[in-house]
This record gives C-alpha cells, structure tokens and sequence, in this order.
C-alpha cells in the first residue's frame, strides 16, 4: 500500500472537499482520504498509481500537485465510516445553507443589495454540492451524474442572471442598497459559514475547535467579509458601486464553481 500527499492549494472550504470525494469515491484501490483543508493537503492511501489519482483530481481546476509518496509495510487498519452519522452531518450543512440562501436572497432583493443577492447564491451552490454528496451515498452514478447536470445548469443560469443584473445596474441609476441590512446579513451568513466548518472540522477531526487558519482563509468566510466591506464602503462613498463590484466577483466565482459540479456529470 501507498501513502501519497497532495497539495491542493484551492481547497479552501468543506464544499471543495466533498467536490474531491465524489471525483475519487469511483476510483478503485483508494483506502482512505485525509483532508487538511488549512494546510491545503489530501492524503490518500491507495495501491494504484499516485498519477492516476492527480489525473482524476486534475479536471476540478483545484490546482493539485504531489508532494510526495511513500510504501507502507505496516498494515493499516482504517475505521469504516458511518453512513448513517455521514448522512445526518451532510444534511444538518445542506440546510444551514438552504436557509440562508432564501434568507440572504430574500434581504438582499428588499435591499437592493447585488451583494447579498451573489452571497446568497454561493450558499445555493454549496447546499448544490452537499446534495450532490447525499445523492453519492448508496445512489447510482447514473443518478449522481443526473444530478449534477441540474445542479450545475441551474446554477450557472442564475450566476448568469445575476452578471446581467449587476451590469444593468452598473450603467442605470440606481437607488443605494441598505448598508446597515447588508452588514448585519452578511455577518449572519458568516456565522453560519462558521458553524459549518465547526460541524464538518468536530466530525473528521474529533476535535471541538477549528483553527484560525481553516476560518480566514476559506473561501466562503472571505465572501461574507467581502459584503460586509462592501457594506462599509456603501456607507463612507454614498456609492453602490462597492456593492455593485463584490456581486459580480461572487457571481463570477460561482460560475467557475457551476463548471466544477459540471464536471462531475462527464
């Protein structure tokens, strides 16, 4: 058997690592999967070659390369997961983020804030692929590829909608978004964001804290930050353009994110 480490430098939050998962949970002679989301690193215990797994890994546009691979002698035994626990957890992240796409998306119309409207969609594509991880327990790949295909299409339409949207208002007059409601909703997502790496980082780790590394740099905890900003800047410019600015970055990084589960269809 094999122990081989990658560094996957845009692993930066759970979604990522199940995204990883569903594309290496068909490969077969794969043990076990070790995630490091702070240290950007996957471990994989294997007996087929370390190449196979990075070509497998290589489509999601992680950025993922070996660090290094070593035989080991000694056997491993690895503790079997459980499905039933595995499916709870997924599902207790799926609405977390479910309700805070209707919640942010919902704020965000009566704000006229584009920013909380993007952030509410990249809540919608990670619930898009904690469904897709729940689909990939006992269901077909058949089913798992059906699933994804909606996922990501319907995804990318309503990415697609919201560049359109923030253009018109670019070049319209528009009234400003609310600063004080994009502040406070954003901050709300954030603790959300929060609570989800505490509930994934306590069920892989076994442990009750998660480093301040893991927090700041996941991706979706530096959206939340960026609104909030976004929300600062609104208020000290008498401008929408800071609100304008960071719901066509979001919405842009939820298109590549659409291309990702897309993928996962082929």
């Amino acid at each position: 058997m094999k122990k081989t480490i990658f560094n996957i430098t845009k692993m930066d939050c759970p979604s990522e690592e199940q995204l990883i998962r569903m594309r290496l949970k068909d490969v077969s002679d794969i043990y076990e999967l070790q995630f490091d989301i702070a240290g950007r690193c996957l471990t994989v215990y294997h007996d087929n070659q370390d190449t196979t797994i990075l070509q497998v890994l290589e489509p999601l546009n992680f950025d993922s390369h070996i660090i290094s691979t070593e035989v080991i002698v000694d056997k491993i035994v690895f503790n079997k997961p459980d499905e039933h626990l595995e499916k709870r957890l997924l599902y207790q992240v799926l609405m977390i983020n479910f309700v805070f796409f209707i919640i942010e998306c919902s704020v965000g119309i009566f704000a006229n804030s584009m920013g909380l409207i993007a952030d509410s969609l990249d809540m919608l594509a990670d619930s898009f692929v904690y469904i897709l991880a729940l689909s990939a327990i006992g269901m077909t790949l058949a089913y798992k590829k059906r699933v994804a295909f909606l996922a990501g299409i319907t995804q990318i339409i309503l990415a697609l909608f919201g560049v359109i949207e923030v253009i018109r208002r670019f070049i319209g007059a528009e009234q400003l978004p609310n600063y004080q409601l994009m502040i406070g909703t954003a901050f709300l997502a954030l603790i959300a964001n929060w609570l989800c790496l505490y509930l994934l980082s306590k069920n892989q780790n076994k442990e009750i804290h998660i480093k301040a590394s893991m927090i700041f740099t996941s991706n979706d905890i530096i959206i939340n930050i960026g609104v909030i900003a976004a929300g600062a800047l609104t208020l000290l410019t008498h401008s929408s353009y800071p609100d304008l600015i960071i719901g066509m970055i979001v919405f842009v990084i939820v298109l590549f994110g659409a291309r990702n589960i897309l993928k996962l269809a082929k």
